[in-house]
């Protein structure tokens, strides 16, 4: 990581939430989906969105459980909207 990042981090860890939603986005952009978790595991909901709208996409059910498990309500949408399209095709 570079220091920018690392300083980012830090900012955002520290309560900054310009500097969290700037490293979410990045998150986002390097494609870092365990940088997205440890943001969502903080409690950042924009990064919790952006896991069940990537889970959802790739039809990702242990990472869609892992985010219901956690409270997220959309991810138990997803699981139920991915279950229902395997019982139409079956």
């Amino acid at each position: 990581m570079t220091d920018d990042l690392a300083r980012m981090r830090d900012a955002a860890a520290g309560g900054d939430r310009d500097a969290e939603d700037q490293f979410v986005e990045l998150a986002v952009e390097r494609g870092d989906l365990d940088e997205l978790r440890r943001l969502a595991e903080s409690g950042n909901s924009d990064a919790v969105d952006l896991l069940v709208e990537s889970a959802g996409e790739r039809e990702d059910r242990r990472e869609l459980r892992r985010l219901a498990d956690a409270g997220s309500r959309d991810a138990r949408d997803v699981l139920v909207e991915l279950d229902g399209d395997d019982d139409a095709a079956g």
